[in-house]
């Protein structure tokens, strides 16, 4: 009997969509994120972060660079990460640290399933953030995971991809590739502008994924757990899809998939935050689904892009600029309306606000 009561039980468990983090009475107000933080660095944002006292922190991937298929030293890179005092600080402060990586922090620049080390380096990633070692996530292929905060009425999910451990090969370009300018005389009717730099072209064979079939299961179990807004961390942007380099974009197919998924899931409260450009901006797009989908970018925390980058084309971008210096995310949830306000922003190094925006969560909905 006691055999059968345990096989019922793992069953049941199986079956049921696999979440980290139980909801709690407590909801959350204050959730900072980055990405892109190299150890051989200063990392001075620490101050501001901390200032900020978020209740959660989100790496986005890049959290150290090791670019080595040496375990041994990718281990002392993140040991160079927890001595650092603003990150030790944190640690040690009631803030709570959620990870997904990207593909320094896997192990190679641009890396996808081809790593060879992605297991090894997944199993380094998780005892550095302190993983249990019963958690199902040290027996998938992927660190992708989800959570639940806050109460009925102020649930938030997040939801953190793995966009490294299963995507396939991206597809070289070959020069020109077309760009969003909206400004240049040379730009076709839909505003596109011949270029000559750029490295990814838009992979669109149907066999080609970004995600894994596993993942994207998971995935579609994870929209429909009951939440009132949903966090998506993805190390790449989703959104933004002008620029040349790694995106969503890459596969075509992938993305409208999971347009796709969230329609027929009825997803509500989707929101992204991303990382990888070392630089930061807002993105909206509306093309798709029949409410806004927003994509806020952090990048990168102490590695700051050229300044004369800072024009870079997109064309879903809510304000005239992104910003090039170091910097990191904060969402702010006002819950104490009746429709309550997120309000999205990018700060420096010192905590001043370089961008920012303000949406009602009841804009993330379906129209019933």
């Amino acid at each position: 009997m006691r055999r059968y009561l345990l096989t019922f039980l793992l069953w049941l468990a199986a079956s049921r969509p696999c979440l980290a983090q139980v909801a709690t009475d407590q909801p959350i107000q204050k959730i900072a994120f980055g990405s892109c933080a190299s150890q051989e660095y200063p990392q001075v944002v620490w101050d501001a972060i901390n200032d900020v006292k978020p209740d959660l922190f989100i790496f986005l991937g890049d959290n150290i660079y090791a670019d080595t298929t040496d375990m041994d030293v990718m281990r002392k890179c993140y040991d160079k990460l927890a001595a650092i005092p603003g990150f030790k600080k944190l640690r040690e402060s009631n803030t709570r640290i959620l990870a997904t990586w990207d593909d320094h922090d896997m192990g190679a620049n641009d890396a996808g399933a081809d790593y060879p080390k992605r297991a090894e380096s997944q199993q380094l990633m998780l005892d550095f953030f302190g993983e249990p070692k019963d958690s199902p996530r040290r027996k998938r292929e992927g660190v992708y995971e989800s959570y639940l905060f806050g109460p009925q009425g102020k649930r938030i999910q997040i939801i953190l991809l793995d966009t490294r451990y299963h995507r396939s090969p991206l597809k070289p370009m070959d020069p020109p590739y077309k760009s969003y300018e909206p400004k240049d005389p040379h730009a076709d009717k839909d505003g596109f502008v011949l270029r000559s730099t750029g490295r990814n072209a838009p992979n669109r064979d149907p066999a080609a994924t970004f995600l894994g079939s596993a993942q994207w299961k998971w995935l579609e179990e994870q929209l429909k757990v009951p939440a009132d807004l949903r966090i998506i961390g993805s190390s790449v942007q989703f959104v933004a899809d002008d620029q040349p380099w790694e995106k969503w974009g890459n596969f075509p197919l992938e993305q409208q998939r999971f347009y796709k998924l969230i329609k027929q899931t009825r997803a509500n409260g989707i929101f992204i935050i991303s990382g990888d450009r070392h630089r930061a901006e807002i993105s909206r797009s509306d093309r798709a689904i029949p409410y806004p989908l927003w994509d806020i970018t952090s990048s990168s925390l102490n590695s700051p892009s050229k300044p004369d980058t800072q024009d870079e084309p997109n064309r879903y971008r809510v304000g005239q600029h992104n910003f090039v210096d170091s910097n990191f995310g904060l969402l702010t949830l006002d819950w104490s309306a009746a429709d309550p306000t997120l309000t999205m922003e990018i700060r420096d190094t010192k905590g001043k606000v370089v961008l920012s925006h303000d949406l009602k969560i009841s804009s993330l909905r379906f129209l019933k």
